[in-house]
């Protein structure tokens, strides 16, 4: 079982977004409960549990006792392939992003700011959009929980480090994440990124 020791809504986080910024954190401080997160986080927990339903019933096993070591292997790669291009976006360098993105119009992206594109064109916008801020830093995932079927895989992690745009006030990264790839032709392409802090649950 995956561990899940994301830190408590209480501590610190990061900004509620503008129109503009609707991506990775800008500057620390205490946010209140965002309902375009959760929404978010329902959609995207929704999705994975559909694909993972739609592959069982078509014969695509995503079950980790009979996982395609090769096909798990590989998307552990891809897997670091989006976070080194999600680490060249702070700095402004799209290219690695570009090259690690299906271009196909189902694609999706649901930024942790409560951005939702669909289609590679609005995707490749909100990463423009980021990359134009330079945000610079850097953010891991840790905790990697790969479910890997023949041409289709659902990770789960979580995100950590921290993006430096204001050097005197560095904003914290602290949050959980969804990456669905796809196989097209030899490649493992992500189809689809979802980043959401834990909403905030009361006791």
């Amino acid at each position: 079982m995956v561990r899940d020791d994301c830190p408590s809504p209480h501590e610190k986080d990061f900004r509620a977004p503008t129109s503009r910024n609707q991506g990775y954190p800008v500057r620390a401080h205490r946010t209140a409960e965002n309902s375009n997160s959760r929404r978010a986080l329902l959609y995207c927990s929704l999705c994975a549990a559909g694909i993972a339903a739609n592959l069982r019933a078509t014969g695509e096993d995503l079950g980790s006792d009979s996982m395609n070591a090769t096909n798990a292997e590989a998307v552990r790669l891809a897997v670091d392939g989006f976070y080194t291009a999600l680490n060249a976006m702070f700095r402004g360098d799209l290219g690695p992003m570009d090259a690690v993105w299906s271009h196909a119009d189902d694609v999706t992206y649901l930024g942790p700011g409560g951005d939702f594109r669909v289609g590679w064109n609005e995707v490749l916008k909100s990463w423009q959009e980021q990359a134009e801020m330079r945000l610079g830093g850097a953010v891991a995932p840790v905790d990697i929980h790969v479910n890997a079927g023949a041409t289709i895989a659902v990770v789960q992690n979580r995100e950590v480090g921290e993006t430096a745009h204001s050097p005197d006030k560095p904003a914290k990264v602290s949050l959980r994440a969804t990456n669905i790839f796809r196989k097209e032709g030899d490649a493992w392409k992500m189809i689809s990124h979802h980043a959401d802090r834990l909403a905030y649950i009361p006791e």
